[in-house]
Formats: C-alpha cells, structure tokens, sequence
C-alpha cells in the first residue's frame, strides 16, 4: 500500500514514484459472506465441498514450491489447509491468500511459488479475494481466465516475475475494489477495460509498461470510487500537452485533470521535473489529506501556492511537502483558513524570502517543521515555538533565522531531531537545549557561539547519535564521561576547545576535533574500536603516537598535522601484528609538520591499503626502506618533503605502479633517479581516479548535511609558488625531487612520464644534456631544472609544450639559441627564466645570436692583472658607498632596522640547517 514518504525518503528514492496517491486503501470487508468475521482458516468447523478441494489439488499440481508454502495442503479438510479460507455459513472457499516471503518480494530470487497457474481455479466459484503476490511466476502471462472469476473484489498479482500483456479480460471483473498488478516486464497497449471497474478503490500498475497510452488521466476520471493510484514507473503520456512520464518523472507543467480528481484524499507528484504553478482547479479537491510536490521545479510566489490549496480541505491537511522547488517570495503573514490538523510542514530547498510567519505557531499538531536550506530571516522567539507540544523534527539549517528566547524558557515540545545550522543562537549557549534530552541528531554548527560549554549540555547529549558544533567559539573542555555518550559521528572542529582528548564513545565510528587547542598526549586507550576517521589536525598536541594506533583497526583516515607531536613511531605491539592478522585498513595518513624523528616507519608495513602518506616537514632520517614497493603497493601520493631522508632512491619504489605523486624534496637524497621511473604507470598515463576518490574526500551525511566533512588538502610548491589544493590534488600529477644531491644524467625516460603537470628537479648536480624528447610532457604545466649542472642546447620540443605556463632553467649552462616557439613566447618574466646561463642567446634575451663568439679554449683576452686590479678597486669603493648607505638608512629608519635583523636571522637559520645536513651527510658517507 502506498505510505506517504518523508523529504528523505524521496530524495534516495531508486525508483521514481508518480503516485497520485488518494487514500491508504482500507478493505471493505463488511458482514457478507466474504466477510473476515466469517472466514474459518485452518480450524474452521465445516468441511471442505469436494469439488473445491479438487481444484485446490489441480492448482497444487501446476506448481513448484521452494519455500514450502503448500506444506499443509493434506488430508481431506482443504478448509484446513495453509491460505484457504473459507464461509462458515456456507462451507465454500471464499479466500485464497498464497503470497510469497515479503523478504524476497521486489528482488528476482524468488521462494515462493513458481511454474503455472492451472485454470482449475475457476472451480472456485465463490472467490472473492486472491492474492498470489511476491512470487515467482517468471516467463509466464497473467492468465486470461482470471477475468472470468466476477466475485472478485481483492486481486493482487503484484510482484510476480509475470510478463507479456496485461488481459484486458480484467475489466469483467466488475465487483473489484482492490487491484495491484504491479510487474516491470508486463506490457498494455489498451486500459479502457479499467472504466468498467465501476467499484475500484484502489489500483496499482507500478512498473507496467504503458507508453502507447495517451488518455489515461479522463479514463481514471471516470473511475467513480477510486481513492487510490499508483502508477509508478509506467512510461505514460498525456494529450493534450503530450506530457511525457518517462522513468525519469513527468515533465511539463502540471496537468488541470488533477482538479477534477474531486475523491482524492492523497496527491504525490514527487520526485518529477513539473514546472510552474499547480493548476488553480486544485481547489475543488476537498478530501485532500496529503499533498507531496517535493522535488519537482514549481516557480512562483508560496504566498500565491498556498492561496490555491483547497480551503475545503485545509481543516483536513495533514502533510504538506513541497522541498526542493523553486518557490519564491515570503511565506503569507496570515491565513485564511488555519491548518488544524497540518502535522508534516516540508519547505526546505526553495527560494523564500522574509520572516517566518507566527501562525506556524498556532499548528499545534506539527510534528515535523522543515525550512532549511532557503534566505529566511528574522527572528523566532517564543510566540512560534511555545504552543508545539507535538513537535519532534526542528530544521531551519541554513537560513539567517535567530533563534531568541528567555534563558529561563522551558519548551513544551520533546525534540528528536535539532537542526539549526548557520543560524543565530549565539553568543551565549542556547539555555533551552537543556531540556532536550531525548535528541538523536543535534546540528548547532556555525550559529555564532562564543561560550563556554557547559556540563549541562554533555548530559543533554548523551543519547545524541550525531553531533555537530563546528565552526564556532566554543570553549571549555571535553568531558571525562565523554565515553559513555552514545554518538556515532562527532564533529567539534573549528573552536576554541582545549585540555586533553579523553577516552572516546565505544559507538563512535567519525571524529572531527580538528582546528582547536587541545593539547597533551594522545589516549593509550582511544575507547571506540570501530573508529573510521580521526581528524586532530591543528592542534597542540604533544608526546610521541602510542602503539594503541594499532587496535583501530576499522580506521582509514587519520589526520595528525599541524600539531607538536614529536619522537620516533613505534611498531605495533607483538600481541597486535600476529601473522593472522590482515593489517590495518588504513588508506590516508598524514602525520606532516609536526617534530616526529627516527626512521622510515616500520610500523607502515601493516598498512598494505596505504593511498595517500603524508610525512613532510618533520625529522624522520635514514635512507627510504626498500619494502616500500612490497608493502605499500596501493600507493599513491608519497609527500617526505623536508626531512633528513638520505642515501639514493630505492629501485623497488618505482615497483609502485600507482604512484602518481612523489614529493622528496628538501632532503639529503643522492645517486641518480633510478631508470625504471617509468613503471610508475600512475605518471604514464591519465587514471579514472574514481577509486581514490574515498581516501581524499570523507563526509557521514546526516540530515540534509555533511558531519565530519574532510577533503585532502596539499600546498604544491610548483609554476614557482606554494599553492594550496584542496578536492582538485586528486588530479594532481607531481614528481618533486628539488633541494637535494642527485647527481648524473636526467634519464630519458623521464619523458614517458606523460602525464606529469609538474616536474621539479632543481637545486641538485644534475650534468649533461636536457633530454631530447621532453616536448613529450604534454600535460607538463610547470617544468624546473634550475639550479643545476645542466650543458648544450636546449631541445627544440620545449617549444611544443602547449600545456606549459612556468619555466625555469636558470643557473646551469646551458648554451645556443632559444628555440622559437608559440608557448615560450608567452610564459611570463622570460628573462628570470633563462638567467645565468651566459651561453644562451636570441629572443627574449637581448643577446643577439649572431654576434656572441664561439668561445675558443685556451684563449686569453686582455691582461688578467689588470683586470684583477680594477675589479678589486670598483668592489672596494661601493662596499664603501653601500655600508655607509646602509647605515645612514638604519639610523634613521627603525622600522627597516628591525626588518634587516629579521632577515639576517632567518638567513642565519637557513645555512646553518643546510651545514648541519650536509655534515650529516658527510659523515654517513665517511662511517660508511
């Protein structure tokens, strides 16, 4: 039977419902003969009549039975037998209810029944109701015959695996209140048979194929009694507008035929793509008790829809859904006739405008109010809510609504679900959410609280399933009792909450804390061992990751950045990485900039689903493990970006073939790049990044909302800048290996790498050539091989680099003419980007090609001595000039004076680090 559906319910439904739904059916079963009172199943105290029995026997025989519905079926009291019922006045069959397992009903397994129905049944000359529903007659037709039983009132056929054509024989059966015929392989061609069911209340086709219909809406207006219609999934047409209803909904504007529906009780076009206004005739629909136009593309003023909803029936209106439209305007300040009994009010996802009006106040049987996600504004204070004794669901998220009430303010009403984002509740904490104490679903985020959080609330929250109060200034601390709360998701990022992190809920399952100050250890005791996400970046957290990160095992995002954390990571304990054991779930881990030390990570050789690893701008050290290749083979960002890693590139790391990111930079590596680069077919070629999509992006959608909402963020050092990407580094290609000692040739394969849109191997030793076939980096955006040992000419295919918007070669020694070339006339500061290589000459550089000399070796040009002499007079009388400018600008300039020491400092810090490193280096070399 069709139920009405709540906005969430639409919004995931699979299959579209274009119901004009008019009354949940409600059998008449008055005292007749096919009366229940008088039915005998089982126990029934007359016998069964023979000839009905054979039948019943005849039918058995035509069937198979999986699920052993006609077990029963023995012995000579058929009126006995399973779904047989039977008049206790008259001893005839008058039921035969033979549906299948509701579990398997609507999925294509069926244990019911199966194989044929036999026309034996026609010996059942006083069945008034059959219902062979959810079974599993596959490859066989409704039998025709079944127009020939004219007692019947109750026919369901529905869900049966029946194909082919509907019988129009149907339409014999004249006495019928109640048919459901709703199969997706059944076919009708011609429903003027339905005009003569003269008493039908209630009629199910979902699923039937009637695209060659065009007049249904005047046929089923001439359905007298009909209070219910499904008709789902039907592939209908309407003339004389030629509506089409596809699968995908009806398109068009709303048909006027709905006005002359005058019986209709239920009215759901939801989930459809009908646009304008709903026809003005709606007002002759007095019996409405449900009216659902949600997710369609209604325009026009609410103020004008709700003129235009009967008057006769707003004492009757129960549910009113009309979310995610386009309906604009203010809500009317008044009504001209109050909605009594209105307990479902759903306008969410619209356009509105203006207040909230006060007779939302006077619907004392509201239940469930609904407005997010629109521009209201003003205020709600005790006028709306104080009267709403019913109400469980509050949701005004998303609006500029404020909240304001006395503190002292008890509400009526026992809320399940508080929805209220971007709101104003603030600055003081929100006094009247104290007694809520029975909500499920608490959503408070962005609504301008800057207090301190109370203990009241932790105990108002206990039983709160999903909790957020992000983006907020909240302060105080977590609570000691926090794990025995019942929450599944928490969200508490972007506050002001400090003290340690105490042991968390058993149910928890997603926790953002992020962006806070928090400060201590972490837990050796987390408490929730079904943890999927930990997110505790941006905080102030100290002391070294206690080996208890490996009891987590569910967990596959874990976000430790930005935090004081220091020490080396130990290994999981031996009673923890038993050799039964699968590893961690792990697919993200970042863990960069904070003050962690020590080697590569032993303990990341038990985490084989590892996508994205993030340890840069730390103190790891040692050279790279060559188990990375083995272990971490579903690798695909590796960031080590300014460590203390030394030693060269382990050939096993390009056994990676999924790497697409590689960033090294800002170590001691040395050695050359390894050749074998090119196995890394995550560079090789563009991927469907479809699977990494899960490690990147993380969000638990709860009420219309995303709760702990993450998206991987990354700052690229690349096109000669730190750029920050945040959703789009899934996309990002990047082989990063500047501001170290490798050494050698650039190998020619690096050019396979073709799907590379950055490449950054500056500030090492590389020597020898430019590779010829670098042009073939088509997708390169930005290209840096400065800072280098770099010789010859540049190759002519860096002209052919179409993609390319930032170039640098600078510093090497490079020689010739630049080539000529569309893109490299365009990228911008040409000259920078070609600077101290005193060999090059041509556009853009103003050294004419021409007139530069080859130079000759050997050759000696002018008296060196007297060169010597002049160079050391000229640097001689401007370090003069320049200190005594330098010191007459800082005795008067004090901020400059402050600015210059500042600089010195940072300068300082730079080469000494750079000393220490390279020292360390040296040493290894020398023990080595």
């Amino acid at each position: 039977m069709f139920m009405p559906k709540s906005p969430m319910d639409t919004l995931h439904f699979s299959c579209i419902q274009i119901a004009i739904a008019l009354l949940l059916f409600t059998q008449a079963n008055s005292t007749t003969e096919g009366s229940t009172s008088a039915l005998h199943p089982n126990d029934a105290i007359p016998s069964c009549v023979a000839g009905e029995k054979s039948a019943l026997l005849a039918f058995r025989a035509g069937l198979s039975d999986p699920a052993s519905l006609l077990s029963s079926w023995k012995g000579d009291d058929c009126c006995r037998w399973n779904g047989v019922y039977s008049s206790n006045t008259t001893s005839h069959v008058v039921k035969l209810d033979l549906r299948g397992p509701e579990d398997g009903c609507g999925v294509e397994t069926r244990q019911g029944l199966a194989g044929n129905i036999s026309s034996s049944l026609l010996g059942l000359k006083n069945l008034w109701y059959l219902d062979l529903g959810c079974n599993g007659f596959d490859e066989i037709q409704i039998p025709e015959f079944m127009g020939s039983r004219h007692k019947l009132r109750y026919l369901d056929l529905s869900a049966s695996l029946f194909i082919g054509r509907i019988p129009p024989q149907l339409g014999n059966l004249s006495n019928l209140r109640y048919l459901s015929l709703g199969n997706e392989d059944t076919y009708s061609t011609d429903i003027t048979w339905l005009s003569r069911l003269t008493s039908l209340e209630h009629l199910d086709m979902s699923g039937v194929n009637l695209s060659t219909i065009v007049h249904w809406l005047p046929l089923v207006n001439m359905l007298p009694t009909l209070k219910v219609l499904r008709l789902p999934h039907c592939q209908l047409r309407i003339s004389p507008d030629s509506l089409d209803i596809s699968s995908n909904g009806f398109y068009g504007p709303f048909p006027d035929g709905i006005g002359n529906m005058t019986s209709i009780v239920e009215l759901d076009l939801s989930d459809n793509n009908l646009v304008g206004m709903i026809p003005s005739n709606m007002k002759n629909l007095c019996k409405l008790e449900t009216l659902d136009f949600s997710v369609n593309n209604i325009d026009g003023s609410i103020a004008e829809l709700f003129h235009r909803l009967p008057s006769c029936s707003r004492n009757k209106l129960q549910w009113l859904s009309l979310h995610d439209n386009n309906l604009t305007g203010s809500l009317p300040t008044t009504l001209v006739e109050p909605l009594r009994n209105l307990n479902q009010l759903y306008l969410s996802d619209n356009k509105l405008t203006g207040h909230v009006p006060v007779w939302i106040g006077e619907l004392k049987q509201l239940t469930n109010l609904d407005l997010s996600s629109n521009n209201l504004d003003g205020v709600i204070h005790e006028g709306h809510l104080s009267r709403l004794d019913m109400l469980v669901e509050l949701t005004l998220s998303d609006n500029s609504i404020a909240i304001t009430v006395s503190p002292t303010w008890v509400p009526a009403f026992s809320l399940g679900i508080v929805e209220l984002r971007s709101g104003q509740l603030g600055p003081k904490f929100p006094m009247w959410l104290r007694w809520q104490t029975h909500v499920t679903s608490l959503d408070i985020s962005n609504t301008s609280i800057s207090d301190i959080i109370p203990d009241w609330f932790w105990t108002a929250a206990s039983s709160v399933e999903s909790l957020n109060i992000r983006n907020n200034q909240i302060t105080g601390f977590l609570p000691s009792t926090m794990e025995f709360m019942r929450a599944e998701e928490m969200d508490f990022s972007s506050n002001q909450l400090g003290g340690p992190i105490p042991k968390l809920p058993i149910t928890l399952t997603n926790l953002d804390l992020s962006r806070n100050n928090l400060v201590g250890p972490l837990p050796l005791d987390f408490g929730a061992p079904g943890l999927r996400t930990l997110l505790l970046y941006n905080n102030m957290i100290s002391g070294a990751i206690p080996s208890s990160l490996c009891s987590l095992r569910a967990l596959r995002l874990l976000d430790l950045s930005r935090n004081g954390l220091n020490g080396s990571i130990t290994d999981c304990l031996v009673n923890e990485s038993s050799t039964n054991m699968t590893g961690l779930g792990i697919a993200n881990l970042s863990l960069r900039n904070n003050n962690l030390s020590g080697e590569f990570p032993s303990l990341l050789q038990k985490c084989p689903r590892l996508i994205f690893l993030d340890l840069g701008h730390n103190q790891f050290s040692g050279a790279l493990p060559a188990w990375i290749g083995e272990k971490l083979s579903s690798l695909s960002f590796l960031r080590l970006r300014s460590n203390m890693f030394y030693g060269h590139i382990p050939d096993e790391l390009t056994e990676l073939v999924n790497l697409q990111y590689l960033d090294l930079g800002y170590n001691n590596i040395s050695g050359s790049i390894p050749r074998s680069i090119i196995n890394c077919t995550g560079m090789t070629q563009t991927r469907d990044n479809d699977d990494l999509q899960d490690a990147f992006t993380f969000g638990v959608y709860s009420a219309g909302n995303y709760l702990v909402n993450y998206t991987e963020n990354l700052t690229v050092l690349t096109k000669g800048q730190e750029r920050l990407y945040t959703g789009e580094i899934i996309d990002m290609v990047n082989l990063d290996l500047s501001c170290n000692s490798l050494s050698g040739e650039i190998p020619e394969e690096i050019s396979a790498l073709v799907a590379l849109k950055s490449l950054n191997l500056s500030w090492n030793n590389f020597n020898g050539k430019i590779p010829e076939n670098i042009g073939a980096l088509m997708q390169v955006e930005s290209l840096d091989l400065s800072h280098n040992d770099l010789s010859g000419e540049m190759p002519s295919s860096l002209s052919t680099l179409t993609s390319l918007s930032r170039l640098n070669l600078s510093y090497n020694n490079l020689r010739g003419e630049i080539p000529t070339g569309n893109q490299l006339q365009t990228l911008e500061d040409p000259a920078y980007i070609y600077i101290g290589n005193p060999g090059l000459c041509g556009p853009p550089l103003s050294v004419n090609c021409s007139s530069q000399p080859e130079p000759i070796p050997g050759e000696n040009h002018g008296d060196a001595s007297d060169d010597l002499v002049s160079f050391f007079l000229a640097m001689g009388s401007g370090y003069v000039m320049g200190l005594w400018l330098v010191f007459c600008t800082f005795l008067f300039k004090r901020r400059w004076r402050v600015s210059w020491y500042l600089l010195c400092d940072s300068l300082y810090d730079w080469v000494y680090v750079h000393v220490a490193i390279t020292w360390s280096s040296l040493r290894g070399k020398i023990n080595g």
